[in-house]
This record gives structure tokens, sequence and C-alpha cells, in this order.
């Protein structure tokens, strides 16, 4: 039993011939099959076989599609040119697009071909005229396309695979050969950008040819912002979508809208009542309190805001790390909200093993008496329902690499996110450039990214060696000309939280004991002191301290 576009068959019954239409005028998308009927893929006009034909073996057999299509079947489908759009066959082809006809030789279905990995992992089904459905695993497939892309400088993204289909055509048509053209499954769907980013972002130059209408408006602002504005563009047209553009205008129309694509330029202009809702909407700006063990904090500061930057620094070993696992075990208690953190001064290994340590108020490294089931609970806690995300920074530690890590977490729904810490991920300067430069080119990234998604991102930074007297591991607290690096890390950053440990104390509370203070605070311009947390070794955990009870 042979498979082809019609499906279950004896004998062969394929396509014979193309020829000329009578009807519409068609040059060659009248098809004649064996058992005689024609079909027009221009008009849709079909004829059926001459009467008194012996059939014979070529009955065919068909099968319900909706329950019996696999991807291994659909691969052996036939292919056609789709006239009706003035696509040729050499383009379904090279898409390896499928199709299928029903039992009077009419067009029944599209197969459009989507990849993990490269393989071949399913088709998503365009049932004529437009129901859609999907045959194998759709789950983090590639974008449509990406297999046959070329390369170069230039790639366009449509949001429909038949508009995919005509693009590439018409730039066929145009220039003699395929260019890297893609598409989205929808307009709702942009989130397959983001599941291919780096394949997008490798391409200096992306154009938008989205639909001219709401959802494709709104789709261009979701896609700018996982791509990136600075290499986006956006073509306009007249017309519903890049399909109806090339039947209208033909090759010319469609390249036209391609190199007079303009660059994508999100609206910021505002006055009169949208300042006030803007100003409104600012004085109504919630804020996510510290835990109970910072709260001193809270007096001064008012919590933890989105759109803002807040940069936590310390003399080494005086903290910082704890202080930032436990703001991040109480966002994961007391909210829905996901969490990114960045922390390259340790591996994904050390850094589970304390917030399980912590989740669960006992050390768990060298304690042989914690049981595995026991283990389990407290990663449950933490990482059962994948709301931290952390970063596995080897082969990551670049400056442009770090970014887009961020930016990548925020774009997967993190709205509080913590890079630990900003020496290390921009030692090398930023953008190619070093010292105090790429200090404030990496800075000024971080706001754009903070204020482009909406999210809360801390910061932790370290100091400068301090010139005589007392040393940070000594308890002396930092000032904000201490912190290692350009003014522009203190100018950005909204609010600025100190920390000091007395690692040499001869007492033990003492030594445990992490004062606070703020230096900096825009929203509410409370600064200094804000009390003390005291780290307790049986939980690992901080408890809230009282004043200071040492200095």
């Amino acid at each position: 039993m042979a498979t082809n576009a019609i499906g279950k068959i004896g004998t062969s019954q394929c396509v014979k011939r193309h020829q000329p239409c009578e009807d519409c005028g068609s040059s060659d998308a009248l098809a004649e099959y064996d058992d005689g009927h024609k079909y027009c893929f221009s008009c849709t006009k079909y004829t059926p076989p001459n009467e008194g034909q012996n059939m014979g073996a070529n009955v065919v057999e068909f099968t319900d599609r909706n329950s019996n299509d696999t991807v291994g079947t659909v691969s052996t489908y036939s292919s056609y040119p789709i006239s009706t759009r003035n696509i040729s066959k050499n383009t379904v082809d090279h898409f390896n697009v499928k199709m299928s006809v029903n039992e009077d030789g009419m067009p029944e279905a599209h197969y459009y071909p989507y990849t993990r990995k490269g393989k071949l992992v399913a088709y998503k089904k365009r049932t004529l005229p437009k129901e859609f459905s999907v045959v194998g695993n759709f789950i983090n497939v590639e974008l449509f396309g990406q297999q046959q892309a070329t390369g170069g400088n230039k790639l366009i993204i449509t949001e429909g695979e038949l508009d995919c289909l005509a693009v590439s055509q018409a730039m066929h048509d145009h220039y003699n050969k395929y260019y890297s053209v893609v598409s989205i499954p929808s307009a709702s769907q942009t989130k397959a950008i983001l599941d291919n980013r780096e394949f997008v972002r490798q391409y200096p130059e992306v154009i938008l040819m989205f639909d001219q209408d709401e959802a494709g408006e709104k789709a261009v602002e979701s896609a700018a912002k996982i791509i990136g504005i600075e290499r986006v563009k956006v073509a306009k047209f007249n017309y519903k979508d890049p399909c109806d553009l090339y039947k209208k205008e033909g090759k010319q129309g469609v390249i036209n809208a391609i190199f007079n694509a303009s660059s994508y330029s999100p609206s910021g202009i505002v006055s009169g009542e949208a300042v006030w809702d803007i100003m409104m909407q600012s004085k109504n700006v919630q804020s996510f309190p510290y835990p109970e063990c910072l709260a001193g904090l809270n007096d001064k500061l008012q919590g933890m805001r989105h759109g803002e930057i807040t940069l936590f620094t310390s003399g080494t070993g005086s903290g910082k790390s704890t202080v930032i696992k436990e703001i991040i075990l109480d966002i994961l208690d007391k909210t829905d909200n996901k969490v990114g953190l960045l922390s390259l001064e340790e591996s994904i290994s050390d850094t589970s093993q304390k917030l399980i340590a912590m989740q669960l108020k006992q050390p768990i490294i060298g304690n042989l008496s914690i049981e595995d089931d026991e283990l389990r609970k407290g990663f449950e806690s933490v990482f059962a329902n994948e709301q931290l995300l952390l970063l596995d920074h080897q082969g990551a530690d670049s400056d442009g690499a770090i970014l887009d890590k961020i930016e990548y977490m925020a774009l997967m729904g993190c709205k509080y996110i913590i890079l630990d810490h900003f020496t290390i991920a921009f030692s090398e300067g930023s953008n190619g450039l070093t010292g105090n430069e790429g200090t404030d080119s990496a800075m000024s990234n971080l706001l754009k990214i903070v204020k482009k998604h909406n999210i809360w991102l801390g910061v932790v930074s370290h100091l400068r060696k301090p010139i005589g007297g007392q040393s940070f591991e000594e308890g002396h607290m930092a000032s904000i000309d201490d912190i290692k690096g350009s003014g522009s890390i203190k100018q950005i950053s909204f609010d600025i939280i100190s920390f000091a440990r007395n690692l040499v104390a001869e007492s033990e509370e003492e030594r445990n004991t992490i004062r606070l203070r703020v230096l900096k605070a825009r929203f509410t311009g409370k600064t200094g002191d804000c009390g003390t947390a005291l780290y307790d070794p049986e939980t690992t955990r901080l408890l809230k301290g009282g004043e200071f009870s040492y200095y």
C-alpha cells in the first residue's frame, strides 16, 4: 500500500500532468489524475472522471486523518503548488510542506513541518479553508522555516506559514534564490521567538512582516522586546497580510515592503491626561517588603519595587549571599512570581544546596543524619514548581552573554532577578569598552532591561580596598564612595544597601551579626543605619537582630 496526497491507495493514483485551465486561464494549475478526474488549484473547479470508466484497482481507500495522521505517514504525502496564492511547487518543496486531497481530488489539508534541534517532530495541519490541528509533538519546536534559513545579515519573520511561503516566493521570483524567512505559528505565539531567540539574534537585522491588524501590532511589540529593539525593523503595507500583498502587487510589492521597513520605535512621547495617568500609577506603585529578618530595611526603603535597581555591597564574607537567598526564599514563599538568580561565584550545586538547607532550616553539607527523602522535600519546596530560575554560567560569563541571560529571564516571566555579582560579570567592560566606560555601558544596559520589562533587579557589588584604618572584614561599614567601579553604579542604582560584619570578633554572636545601613533611597529619601540581622548556624537562617550591640 503506497501513500500519497490522496491517502491510502491500492495502485498508484497520482497526478499524471499539469495543464492549462480553460476556465481561469492558468497556465499549469489544472491537474489531471490517473483515474481521469481533474482539479484546478487556481480556480478550484473539479471535473469528475469520464462516466463508465472502469476504476478497477484504482478505487481509493480513504482514512480518517484526524485519528490516523502521524508524523511518519504525513512525511510521505505529496505536495502541489498553491496556485491560489501564486506559490510554486518548488517553494512548497523547499519548505517540505505536505498536502492531502479528499476522495474527489480536491485539496483537503496542508501540513507544515516543525522541527526540534533539526529533527522533524510535528506538523501543523491546516484543514482547508482555515481549521488547525497538530500532528506529533509541538512542544519547544523551532520556527517554521528555521531549517531552511540560509544565514546572512537579514531575517524576515511572518506570523503564518502561508505568509512565509509567499514572502519566500516573492524573493525567489526577484533574486532567483531563497533567503532566510521564517514564521511563528500565529500572532499570539511570539513565545516561539523566545524559545529560538539565540537563532533569531544571530541576524543583525530582523524584519517583522506581520498582519496589518491590532493582533499583528501587539505581536510586533512583543517580538521586538524579545529580539532586541536595536535590530528590529517593521514592514508596513496596505493589505491584511503578506499573502494578500504578494497576490495583489506581486514580487515587487513584497520587495518594496521589505526595503522600506522602518526601525521599530515604541511610542514614548506623552502629554496631557497621559501624564496624569502615569503620575497616578507611580503614586500607587506596589512594594514587596524585605523579609522579617531584614525588617529594618523596610523602615527606610518601604520594600522593593519593579522598575528599580537595588545595589547590595559589603566586604568579603559579610553575608551578602545569605541576605540574597533570604530575599529569594521570601519571594517564593509569599508570591507566585518567578525569580531569576545569576550567581557567578557559585555553581548550581552550591546554590541549590544552600537554598535547600535554608528551606529545611538545618545544614545539609556533611550532615550524615539527613535522609534523601527529607532532602527531596526541601528540593521540591524550592525548585519543583520551576518558580526559581538559576543561571548555569559556564560558557556564558562574557558581558554580552550576561546581559542577554538577564533579559531572557525577564522574558521568561521573572519579575525579580538578582545578579551576584556585578564586578565579575563586567570585569572586562561592556560592549567592547573597558574601565569606567565599560561600567557605565553595563549599568545603562541593565537599566534599559529593568525599565523595558518592569522588573526589580538586585545587583551585588564589591568594594574598593580601604586605604589604612579598619578593614571591611573587621566590621568597617562602607560608604557610598567605597563602591568599586565608576560613579554610574551609585548614580543609576535606586537604592544602595551596605552590610558589615566583624569576621574576627572574639564573640561568636558578634561574628554572626550583620549590620545594615541604607546609603541611598531614591523612593523614600531615607538613609542611615537600620538594625541588624543575626545568623543562626543551627538553622542556616537569618534572624531579626536588635539595635547595634557592638559598635
